[in-house]
């Protein structure tokens, strides 16, 4: 086949194809299948495929919800459309008939940010935390083959938090834990990262349990942090959200934490909240001696073997083929982050994107069956 063209220009399949080989050569396009799907891409990559396949019955496991007396306090209540908040407090006929709008089988259920990461004093939090299990168990319960649950957890007490995710996975069946990032412990202005040693028997029933841990992002505190002053809004959800969870992540890796327990499983949404792009980076300038961690390994082991990826409101080819050559298609999960993005929006994307139709069931459907054993 040819690389060249007549004129002895490469072509995009020359290229296409030295690249593939380029990029397995040093082992970062450890997934077979991502050659093909960049092979497979377009020109234009966010455009319709022909001949693509759409998957029918996703799964999509970063979909909020809050309790009704908690909507002012959550973060659908800054959300500027009037429907947000009551479509966050449906979880009956109305979360269904969304479902069926964007082409889903099951949503995996979790409390919107901030949660109860954002209560300070640890017994309204581990109260807090209960009560909000319990109602969405019983919420599942009225359409068990549709709906499953992250556990809510009151990381102001790592031990309270171990008891709850081993209640909420033995007694209720919930898929494993979503966490809204940092925890405010004692203090509001406080924020407590699960790196630290206090964590580290909280962790050793993670790995027990074999389920899960969602890091899901909150906003980056504004205070003490001149970046943010006039444009507080980059905190949020079109920065902020990002950069914090990364380095959350990244603390967790360079702690050690994986070393000891090797068998964790941590899940990122938007496409990796960054770290895919600037993974080797951070190795790099470790080896160049810009860095100390206590890990035994280069970070991007890490994030390709302890590590899943989301593609919650993060509706971007380009960004998803990134994620693709990094950690492998058997690493990346579909997810909407509805209410806050459209279910439709995502579907749409996400049929049409220029991705081999293998990469697209696994992403679709069959890497989370096999992650939680539906």
């Amino acid at each position: 086949m040819r690389t060249t063209s007549p004129e002895g220009r490469i072509t995009r399949r020359g290229f296409l194809e030295c690249a593939s080989a380029a990029l397995a050569s040093v082992g970062i396009a450890k997934n077979a299948n991502a050659a093909e799907s960049l092979l497979s891409a377009k020109r234009e990559p966010d455009s319709a495929t022909p001949g693509s396949q759409p998957v029918a019955g996703k799964i999509a496991l970063e979909e909020h919800f809050v309790l009704a007396e908690n909507v002012e306090t959550s973060y659908a209540a800054r959300d500027v459309r009037p429907d947000a908040r009551q479509k966050i407090v449906d979880l009956g006929s109305g979360r269904i008939a969304e479902m069926d709008r964007g082409g889903l089988d099951i949503c995996i259920l979790s409390l919107t940010a901030p949660g109860v990461q954002g209560i300070p004093r640890a017994k309204e939090a581990i109260a807090q935390a209960r009560r909000t299990n319990d109602y969405l168990a019983e919420n599942i319960a009225k359409n068990p083959k549709r709906l499953k649950g992250f556990a809510t957890l009151p990381l102001q007490d790592p031990d309270a938090a171990a008891q709850e995710l081993r209640r909420c996975v033995k007694d209720l069946h919930f898929c494993g834990a979503l966490v809204n990032g940092f925890s405010q412990v004692a203090d509001a202005n406080s924020a407590v990262y699960y790196d630290l040693p206090q964590y580290r028997p909280f962790w050793a029933t993670v790995q027990e349990l074999d389920v899960p841990f969602y890091l899901h992002p909150r906003d980056a505190f504004s205070i003490g942090q001149p970046c943010y002053e006039g444009y507080s809004w980059l905190a949020g959800s079109p920065w902020g959200f990002s950069a914090e969870t990364s380095i959350h992540a990244l603390r967790l890796m360079s702690s050690g934490l994986f070393d000891e327990y090797p068998k964790l499983k941590v899940i990122l949404g938007h496409l990796g909240e960054g770290l895919t792009f600037g993974i080797w980076r951070v190795d790099h300038r470790i080896a160049r001696g810009s860095g100390t961690p206590k890990a035994k390994l280069p970070m991007s082991h890490y994030l390709r073997e302890n590590f899943y990826i989301t593609t919650s409101g993060n509706f971007r080819t380009q960004a998803l083929t990134n994620v693709i050559l990094e950690v492998g298609a058997d690493r990346i999960l579909y997810s909407v982050d509805y209410p806050y993005e459209d279910v439709v929006e995502a579907k749409d994307w996400f049929d049409g994107a220029a991705i081999s139709d293998s990469d697209r069931l696994k992403i679709a459907r069959t890497n989370a069956e096999n992650l939680f054993r539906f």
